[in-house]
């Protein structure tokens, strides 16, 4: 349907790795010219790193379409493997039954091809893509067949293709000595804004789009910038853009189209978000547990003053029933003191035995004028009745 809106012969912006939709930017280019002049030079070792996205198992394929009446070609992309399973991979691609071999028989299997090739005059190239995922030991491993030599030349020829992590892993102390093997090391860098619209142009051309002007100018300068210059980025736009269109009845792609696009592609809205377990309140009345530090010890300082005052205040009152009964002795004194002790076990009922009182209670003294009246009163009700009784005797 999309095609046949905009007149296109196939969709210019599919996801296969097509050498024909291959766009050779100016670092494209370098990189596959580095490639060729690598193997013809018989360098052993090289590297090829790029972002993902970039186009670097197209590139890939093309060098090895270059290759192909020049050179026997094995291509390994399945890396998440251990050594046995690696050369085994390299076997098969070859076309060499390996059913049964163990790892000895398999290297042998190898160095026999290698010499036949060596003789027929051709050269043997290894291609590994997505080497980053590739095991130290499997590394080493690959740097081991590049022993398979004669002194004057190389048997085989490896290139390592992967992702940034590649030269993470390579640049690591354990890989010195592959790292010191490898003698060219390739980048490709994603594109410039003017790149992006040659390789929009090209991809449309190559679909056999007849009109450039699909894709508006401000369209354009929106996918370089949303993009970054990745290919891949680019044809997931074009291609929802070009969907999107065709929906819209829009026999042109303006920058509302885009801006849509990138909005359907964007994930974070559809991100699950974490949640946050609401505040419990804090309890009114804070247990022993959860009392503060601080807390704790003011209440401590209050009840210490407490019982500093209980204690002064006990010791007050012993003090002064001692100074009452250290009076010398007579009948007023006598009945004074008395009914001071009357008057303070009257208003303090509870303090049966003053050893034992307890701890907060209130001590009443009664006053010095109302001690003085009674004292007063009841001395004179005992010299009244002295004299009759004195008499009587």
């Amino acid at each position: 349907m999309v095609l046949d809106f905009y007149n296109l012969a196939e969709q210019p912006f599919g996801v296969t790795p097509d050498s024909r939709f291959l766009y050779l930017g100016p670092q494209h280019r370098e990189a596959l010219a580095s490639l060729v002049y690598g193997t013809e030079s018989n360098r052993g070792f090289l590297a090829l790193i790029a972002r993902p996205g970039m186009g670097k198992t197209s590139l890939l394929y093309h060098f090895l379409g270059y290759l192909r009446d020049r050179a026997r070609t094995a291509f390994v992309f399945r890396t998440d493997c251990d050594s046995r399973e690696f050369i085994r991979h390299v076997l098969i691609d070859l076309g060499i039954e390996v059913a049964g071999m163990d790892l000895p028989a398999m290297h042998e299997a190898l160095n026999r091809l290698l010499t036949d090739e060596m003789r027929a005059g051709r050269r043997f190239v290894l291609v590994v893509d997505e080497a980053q995922i590739l095991e130290e030991k499997v590394l080493e491993s690959i740097r081991l067949l590049s022993n398979f030599e004669t002194p004057w030349m190389k048997l085989m020829q490896i290139v390592l293709a992967g992702q940034p992590q590649l030269a993470d892993r390579l640049a690591s102390p354990s890989m010195a000595q592959l790292r010191q093997r490898i003698s060219m090391v390739m980048r490709i860098e994603p594109f410039t804004p003017k790149e992006v619209d040659a390789y929009i142009d090209h991809r449309l051309w190559i679909g056999g789009c007849d009109r450039p002007s699909l894709f508006t100018a401000n369209a354009r300068k929106l996918i370089a910038e949303h993009s970054e210059g990745i290919p891949r980025n680019i044809n997931n736009l074009c291609f929802n853009a070009l969907s999107l269109g065709c929906a819209l009845k829009r026999k042109t792609i303006d920058r509302d189209v885009i801006l849509e696009v990138i909005s359907d592609l964007d994930l974070e809205p559809l991100r699950e978000k974490p949640t946050i377990p609401a505040a419990r309140p804090e309890p009114s009345v804070q247990t022993p547990a959860q009392t503060p530090r601080r807390t704790i010890a003011a209440l401590r300082r209050q009840s210490m003053f407490a019982g500093w005052l209980f204690k002064i205040a006990i010791a007050s009152v012993l003090l002064l029933t001692l100074s009452w009964a250290a009076v010398p002795a007579n009948p007023r004194n006598t009945q004074a003191v008395e009914v001071s002790r009357i008057q303070i076990h009257g208003l303090n009922l509870w303090a049966i035995d003053p050893g034992r009182i307890q701890s907060g209670r209130q001590i009443r003294m009664p006053s010095a004028t109302t001690m003085g009246a009674d004292a007063r009163q009841q001395a004179t009700q005992s010299n009244s009745a002295l004299p009759t009784e004195v008499g009587e005797q």
